[in-house]
């Protein structure tokens, strides 16, 4: 059974389609990749995918212990469930250090109540070393241990981008949904980036979709793409098939396919 089932979803603003008529089905473990031009209506798609938008039409299914449908629950009750993502634009708790960044996406997975915080029951402590552990992994497999107490804000770029990962997989998706992750990085912080996101999604045996417009990166680390065009699934299937589809070629070269 698809982990994922995008069933003809469309998202309108006004008189404008940014995403017309979508359909998709993501397996379990998958690395799937989200392409096209700007303006394609990509990040609106993963908007829809965490209901920061609900869909004009359709509807979106994630069949995990049960199903659920995103238009039909809050944004936290679906991170709650399981689906993480970063954002073209970074956004870091910039004031926070490095390891607050990341312990506060451990959040959703601590279970001691009020008064154990409170009174400092067994419990509490139990649970504050757990996260400790957890984030402290997270920390050195990302390489920012050593950064753990320095400000988000004052991180390099490439960093804050990982940093960011690193939030997302603390709190222990099932889904993890990457919004152009290379963007800003150099070609070395790129090639590690494709290792880094295989050894993500081996790890934690999650399924990972991603937008990228680094086709290099894309084309490495994904089994599966889906190519958006002004709101429409123009294409899908392998990187090979996709590198010698007309339609896909047309969109982004223009001209004749």
């Amino acid at each position: 059974m698809s982990v994922i089932e995008v069933n003809n979803i469309s998202m309108s603003f006004g008189g404008v389609k940014a995403v017309s008529d979508v359909r998709m089905k993501i397996e379990h473990g998958e690395i799937v990749g989200l392409i096209g031009p700007n303006g394609a209506g990509k990040t609106t798609f993963f908007n829809m995918l965490t209901g920061i938008y609900n869909p004009t039409e359709g509807e979106i299914i994630y069949n995990f212990d049960k199903e659920i449908h995103p238009s039909k629950i809050k944004p936290y009750e679906i991170a709650n469930s399981g689906i993480a993502r970063t954002f073209q634009n970074i956004r870091l708790f910039s004031e926070m250090t490095v390891e607050e960044n990341v312990k506060v996406g451990f959040h959703k997975n601590i279970s001691y109540k009020f008064f154990s915080s409170l009174f400092r029951f067994p419990s509490y402590y139990n649970e504050e070393e757990n996260a400790y552990n957890k984030v402290t992994e997270l920390l050195k497999v990302f390489n920012l241990y050593e950064k753990r107490e320095e400000l988000a804000k004052n991180l390099p770029y490439g960093e804050q981008r990982r940093l960011e990962i690193a939030r997302a997989l603390a709190s222990n998706p099932r889904i993890l949904l990457l919004d152009e992750p290379a963007a800003g990085m150099n070609p070395n912080e790129t090639n590690e980036l494709m290792e880094l996101i295989r050894w993500i999604r081996d790890k934690f045996d999650i399924t990972i979709i991603l937008i990228e417009h680094d086709m290099s990166l894309v084309m490495a680390v994904c089994s599966k793409i889906y190519v958006l065009d002004y709101g429409k699934l123009i294409a899908k299937g392998s990187p090979e098939e996709i590198q010698k589809n007309p339609e896909v070629i047309k969109a982004y070269l223009g001209g004749e396919s």
